[in-house]
C-alpha cells in the first residue's frame, strides 16, 4: 500500500507565532489542531502544491519557504508521508477559507495544544531548528 503525500506550512506571525489550523466539523478527526496545508496532486511538486494549498486553505500567497523535515506517520488504514515547510515570505491576511478555526500559538507552546499525533514531529522540529527565538 503506497503513501498518502500531503504538504504543511509554519507561517510566523511578527511576534514569532506560529499558525495552527482547527479541522473543521465532516472532516476525520474534527475538532484536533494541525499545521495548515493539504494532498499533494498526482505529480505535483511539494512546494508548488505548499503554495497552492496555503492559497486555498488561508488565502496567502507564498513567495518563500524551506523545508523542515518530511517523515511518514503510520495510521491503521494508511500512510501518510508529510513534507512540512517553514514559510519565509507571505503576504494576505490568513482567514479560515475552509470553515476551520485559526490560531497563533507559541512554538514553546504546541505541545499543550491538540495537535494531530501525525504532526507532532514537526513541533520537536520546530523546537530544535536552528537559530530559533522563542521571542519575550
Amino acid at each position: 500500500m503506497g503513501g498518502l503525500e500531503v504538504v504543511a506550512g509554519a507561517l510566523f506571525d511578527t511576534t514569532g507565532r506560529v499558525l495552527i489550523a482547527q479541522r473543521p466539523p465532516g472532516k476525520a478527526l474534527a475538532g484536533r489542531w494541525e499545521f495548515p496545508g493539504g494532498k499533494l496532486h498526482e505529480g505535483e511538486d511539494a512546494y508548488a502544491g505548499l503554495v497552492r494549498e496555503l492559497r486555498e486553505e488561508l488565502g496567502v500567497e507564498v513567495h518563500a519557504a524551506e523545508r523542515l523535515i518530511r517523515y511518514s506517520h503510520a495510521y491503521p488504514e494508511r500512510t501518510v508521508w508529510l513534507d512540512m515547510w517553514i514559510v519565509t515570505g507571505w503576504s494576505g491576511e490568513p482567514r479560515g477559507l475552509d470553515g476551520q478555526g485559526l490560531k497563533w500559538v507559541r512554538v514553546t507552546e504546541l505541545q499543550g495544544e491538540d495537535i494531530l499525533e501525525a504532526d507532532r514531529p514537526i513541533i520537536e522540529a520546530l523546537n530544535c531548528r536552528d537559530g530559533y527565538d522563542p521571542g519575550p
